[in-house]
């Protein structure tokens, strides 16, 4: 029986002391190799053309050319699975990192601090399990000046009468970008409130919703528990916190007994389906796994609206493709249509 290829990894920082670390960490695996080292975005880039390697981590702030161009470039012409680490998670560098996986990036996690660097089994455990799920995902190419994030035409999706009075939306990997497409593509004067899990790595939610917020019309705000909803305004449950809804005020629980992603798209779409029955919207975008799909079909069987992303839209189309398979979702869209299937179903709705 041949010998399982190894995972062949580009780290590009501009640190030689972060560098040195991620090969430490990532050689202590014997399925990764690290084939290069670039200290610069144009190094990246050329290597990754020179190299092909299944994966590129990389730094977003580097001489010459910064992670963020190299992404670009990199998912352009040579598309490689590519996992920002960053050191910036929070002000205005942490735009820049989401920026990335608007860009064609998959995933952002933060660059562990020298402090840290003691405990390297410790603080590479993630590092690690990122490299070898995301070493394994097609990635597509990105080409420079593509389509914006502009509202999307109504009519994608039928629309019904009934009165909605909530969004509720699960996403994973390739999920910010796939938000920044949904939310951007609603009015300032949405009539309801949206309530969103999504799986990102510790730190990194205030850095989305900042991010977010600046590049949509409705207000984006982390959550806090005991919140009254309000139109408008989209929720973040904090990482680490399954948020769930009742009446119009936000709840945080604690995770269940081997629960695999916190916060939970199922934990939240089931709490929507106990609540408001079929006057939600559920909608199920990009992502690993299957987390959302029995809570959507929950949603779908109490007849709300169901929506999950189509396959070529998808970064990874785990979870959209679970909730299919188990009927939950009513319609498939492209992620440029998703807000006018959302529109469609709101158009007659009012506020909690």
């Amino acid at each position: 029986m041949p010998a399982k290829k190894q995972i062949r990894v580009v780290i590009a920082d501009d640190s030689l002391v972060a560098r040195e670390m991620l090969a430490q960490i990532l050689a202590s695996d014997p399925s990764i190799e690290v084939v290069g080292q670039a200290k610069n975005g144009e190094e990246a880039v050329e290597m990754v053309a020179n190299l092909r390697p299944d994966l590129v981590t990389m730094d977003i702030h580097m001489p010459k050319m910064d992670g963020l161009t190299a992404t670009e470039k990199i998912m352009a012409f040579t598309p490689t699975p590519i996992l920002v680490v960053s050191s910036s998670v929070h002000g205005e560098g942490m735009g820049s990192a989401f920026d990335a996986l608007a860009r064609g990036a998959l995933e952002v996690i933060k660059k562990p601090e020298p402090k840290e660097w003691a405990d390297l089994e410790r603080i590479g455990r993630d590092l690690l399990r990122k490299v070898k799920v995301l070493a394994n995902v097609r990635v597509i190419t990105h080409i420079s000046g593509r389509r914006g994030h502009g509202a999307p035409p109504i009519g994608a999706a039928s629309g019904s009468q009934i009165d909605r009075r909530i969004v509720a939306i699960g996403s994973s990997t390739g999920g910010p970008s796939a938000l920044l497409t949904v939310l951007s593509g609603l009015p300032a004067e949405f009539p309801l409130p949206v309530l969103i899990a999504q799986h990102i790595a510790d730190g990194f939610v205030p850095g989305l919703v900042s991010w977010l917020d600046g590049g949509t019309r409705i207000k984006v705000l982390e959550a806090s528990d005991g919140d009254r909803v309000r139109a408008g305004t989209a929720y973040f449950a904090p990482t680490g916190s399954n948020m769930i809804i009742e009446g119009n005020t936000i709840r945080f629980e604690a995770a269940g007994q081997g629960q695999l992603y916190i916060p939970s798209a199922d934990t939240l779409f089931e709490s929507v389906a106990r609540g408001f029955g079929s006057r939600a919207v559920g909608v199920l975008l990009t992502g690993m796994g299957a987390d959302g799909a029995n809570g959507l079909k929950r949603m779908h069987d109490r007849g709300a609206v169901t929506i999950a992303q189509n396959e070529e839209t998808c970064v990874v189309y785990g979870m959209p493709r679970a909730a299919i398979e188990l009927g939950a979702a009513g319609e498939v869209l492209a992620i440029e249509d998703i807000a006018a299937g959302i529109l469609a179903h709101t158009a007659q709705s009012g506020a909690l």
